[in-house]
Order: C-alpha cells, then sequence, then structure tokens
C-alpha cells in the first residue's frame, strides 16, 4: 500500500510538473480581452470627463495614472510614480512676418519660439551654427539664417547670443516646420526660398509670433513583480499619454491596458527574472518620460536590464502585425537594435507562426518608447499594428482590410476612441507580449504560480 501511495504522489508531481511546464500560452490565456477591453473603457470615462483628452500636463492624464497605479496596487503591486519636469508649448497665433511693410504670406513659427513683435533690419549671417558666422553682426537686428548643418536650437542660441532680436531661417524648397527643442527668448520663424530672399532684400522686416511655454511635472508608472532575478531584468512598456486632440485609446490606450492586464495576471505568478512594467508620460511630446527614465538610471542600474518590450498602438482598425526589426534583415530606414534585439524579434515571429497569423517587419524609427533604450545599448523588440501610414495591397492580402487607407484614420485625432479599437489586433498584440516575456522571464519557459504545490 505505501508503494501505492508513493507511486501516486509521484504521478501526481509529475502531472504538476508537467501542467507547470505546459506551453508558454498560460499566461496568455489568462489575458482576456474582456478584461483590456475594461481598461480602455476606463480610460475613455477619464478622457470624458477631462475635457476629451489625455494629454501629458492634463487633468485627463493624472486620472490616467491614478487608475493604473491603483489597479497595480490591487495586485498586489509596490507602485513608483516617478516625476519628471517638462516644457509644454503652445503657437496662440500664426506667425507673421513683412519685409518693408508688405506681408509676406504664410510662415510657420518653430516650436518652442519666444513670443513678441520686432521690426529691424534683417542680417543674413550664413547658415548660423558657429559663433564665426555672427562675426560683425549687428546687435538689435533680425538674424537671417539658412536651414541645415546644425540644429534649429543651435541657430537660435547663436542668435541671442550674437544679440538678435528675432530669428528667420530659410529653408532652400518650401515651407517646413520645426523645433528649436528648448524654449527661446526671441521669436523665430521659418520661410521658403522666395519669402526669404524678399527679407534678405528688405531695409526693414517685421517678425510676430504669438506662443506660451509653461513648466509641467508629470510622472511615469513603474511597477516590478515580487519575485524574480533583478539583475536580469525583462522590462515592458507603453505610453499612457495621448494627444491634446482626443482621447488616445488606440493611440496608445491600446497598449497601456493591454500591459496593465498583464501585470495584473502575473502577480500571483513567480517569474525566474523580474519582470518591470511601466507606463510612460509625455511621449507624444518626444519621449520624454522614458527618456528621463534611462537618462537618470545610473550605469549599474541600466545593465540590469536584460531587454525592453514596447507596445505602442496595438488596435488599429486597419491593423498590420509589425515586429520591430532588431536585425534590421527587412534593410528599411535604420539599422539593427543592439545585441540582443534579434532574439526579441525571433520570439515575436515564432508567436505568429504558432498561431499560423501573418506578420511583417517594422523599422526602429525611433518614434516610440524603444528609443531611449537603444540609445542607451539596451536590446529591444514589440509589437506596431500602424499609425497614419497607408496600407498596400500586399499588406492587405497578408492581413485583410482595404489597401490604400491608413491603418488608423483617426491618428492624433478627437475620434481615436473606443469606436476606433479593433479588438482582434488587440488582442493577438496582448497575447504576442504575454507570449513572449513569459519566453524571457522563465527559464525554458516553466511557470510557477501561487497555486502551485
Amino acid at each position: 500500500m505505501r508503494k501505492l501511495a508513493t507511486l501516486a504522489r509521484m504521478i501526481t508531481h509529475l502531472l504538476v510538473a508537467l501542467a507547470v511546464a505546459a506551453p508558454d500560452a498560460t499566461l496568455a490565456d489568462d489575458v482576456k480581452i474582456g478584461n483590456v477591453l475594461a481598461h480602455l473603457q476606463a480610460f475613455q470615462a477619464i478622457a470624458d470627463a477631462h475635457g476629451g483628452s489625455r494629454a501629458a500636463g492634463t487633468s485627463g492624464y493624472d486620472a490616467s495614472t491614478d487608475y493604473v497605479a491603483a489597479r497595480l496596487l490591487e495586485a498586489g503591486y509596490k507602485v513608483e510614480l516617478q516625476p519628471f519636469h517638462f516644457d509644454v508649448y503652445r503657437q496662440l497665433t500664426p506667425g507673421a512676418l513683412a519685409a518693408d511693410g508688405k506681408d509676406l504670406g504664410n510662415v510657420s513659427t518653430l516650436a518652442h519660439s519666444g513670443a513678441g513683435e520686432v521690426t529691424a533690419k534683417p542680417d543674413r549671417v550664413g547658415m548660423g551654427c558657429d559663433d564665426t558666422d555672427f562675426a560683425g553682426f549687428e546687435p538689435g537686428a533680425v538674424a537671417v539664417v539658412d536651414r541645415g548643418l546644425c540644429t534649429f536650437g543651435t541657430k537660435a542660441a547663436r542668435a541671442s547670443a550674437a544679440g538678435a532680436k528675432a530669428l528667420v531661417v530659410v529653408n532652400q524648397g518650401g515651407a517646413f516646420a520645426g523645433s528649436t527643442g528648448a524654449p527661446q527668448k526671441i521669436p523665430i520663424v521659418g520661410v521658403d526660398a522666395t519669402q526669404g530672399a524678399a527679407v534678405a532684400n528688405a531695409r526693414l522686416v517685421t517678425v510676430a509670433t504669438r506662443t506660451e511655454t509653461r513648466r509641467m511635472t508629470s510622472h511615469n508608472v513603474i511597477a516590478q513583480t515580487r519575485t524574480g532575478a533583478t539583475h536580469d531584468v525583462v522590462m515592458v512598456g507603453a505610453h499612457l499619454d495621448s494627444v491634446e486632440a482626443g482621447p488616445g485609446l488606440n493611440d496608445n490606450g491600446s497598449g497601456s491596458a493591454a500591459i496593465l492586464e498583464i501585470a495584473i495576471r502575473m502577480a500571483a505568478r513567480y517569474p525566474d527574472r523580474a519582470v518591470r512594467f511601466a507606463w510612460w508620460g509625455a511621449e507624444e511630446l518626444g519621449l520624454i518620460g522614458s527618456s528621463y527614465y534611462v537618462n537618470t538610471l545610473p550605469a549599474a542600474e541600466r545593465a540590469k536590464i536584460d531587454m525592453y518590450l514596447n507596445l505602442d498602438m496595438a488596435a488599429s482598425p486597419n491593423h498590420i502585425f509589425g515586429i520591430y526589426d532588431g536585425d534590421d534583415s527587412d534593410r528599411v530606414g535604420q539599422g539593427p537594435g543592439p545585441a540582443g534585439s534579434a532574439r526579441i524579434e525571433r520570439a515575436f515571429e515564432d508567436f505568429f507562426v504558432s498561431r499560423r497569423l501573418p506578420y511583417t517587419g517594422t523599422d526602429f524609427s525611433g518614434r516610440s518608447d524603444y528609443g531611449p533604450f537603444i540609445e542607451a545599448g539596451i536590446p529591444a523588440g514589440g509589437l506596431f499594428t500602424g499609425a497614419e501610414g497607408f496600407k498596400t495591397q500586399d499588406q492587405a492580402n497578408a492581413f485583410g482590410g482595404t489597401a490604400g487607407v491608413p491603418f488608423d484614420s483617426c491618428y492624433h485625432r478627437e475620434c481615436d476612441n473606443l469606436r476606433n479599437v479593433n479588438a482582434y489586433a488587440l488582442d493577438v498584440s496582448a497575447d504576442a507580449v504575454a507570449t513572449v516575456i513569459t519566453t524571457f522571464a522563465w527559464n525554458g519557459n516553466e511557470m510557477q504560480s501561487a497555486s502551485s504545490p
């Protein structure tokens, strides 16, 4: 009888072991699309209650961080709200430019331009990238520089230091938009070649801009599993903010909701490597939250991040399933990610192959929060279902949908609401990220939960 009892226990342990070592769909199966959509409904309700937006620096964004933090605390996480500061720039009226009293038509006000109206003689100084370009420049004049060779911020700094009261940047082509990257004290406008010639030949020019820049504070939301090696962290992130124009339910409520539900379902599990989740602020203003996080981490702490997985726009209506091209095998756009990025790409590809689903490569264009991690040499990867680009016929043949139409016609618009969310694409994207997390967070893809003996 004892031998039978011992054998029975051995069989029981074997069955438990087999269950624990079951395919990595265990976590993905627990991430239900209904729960992910419930988080999106909460984000929509937050936007509705806060002027239609969840943009960084607004009460809608603050309420979004409160919601994510509350759900994580309920799941048992220790939550960090990491503060960071940023400047919010707004153009109040279009810029204006006149040469000898003649209006030169539409001009672009460069983002972060100062506000004011200046009438003075123009002084063309070349590129305006070096102090020597301003040798002999008369303080109080309007500096006129050519576009190129250095940043608009550098041109603005050189002009201000030389005593210019305004700056006109001349493009040798047509009209353009740009940013100085940081608040400036003087008015700065961009003009085309024809307008630039009129300015250079004028006796007096008038430059007028109406802008405002406000210093604001926002937060990243960060949480990490209670168990797992902390010297070899798997990090997963999505930006939580929307643009001012709308609630941002696809961009990027979709990614935020998906990783929130994954985090909740991981709370009762014991990964071999710690998994750190992040919801970034002010991505739409230039990857500000994620850049602050990476740049302020001590080098020793950055070295402990084994990889970063990004989920930005996971529910595009006219979707593709784009996997970031970690090895640059597509030879499109930017080069490969840091060493280790290719294995992330392969893990996502393995998921789609296992599901018999189509996928395609997508370039590390630098437009999302993987950017700062790549710059720091941290391997990165993730998914993207498409933004304002137009679906090709080949993509329509592979993924369905409509060729010649944007992946997301409501990209950065007021209509990026719940009706803009493709639940199927979101379901697949959430499962893919959950599966890849499992691939890297558990040795041999073995999962242990709090309920395991």
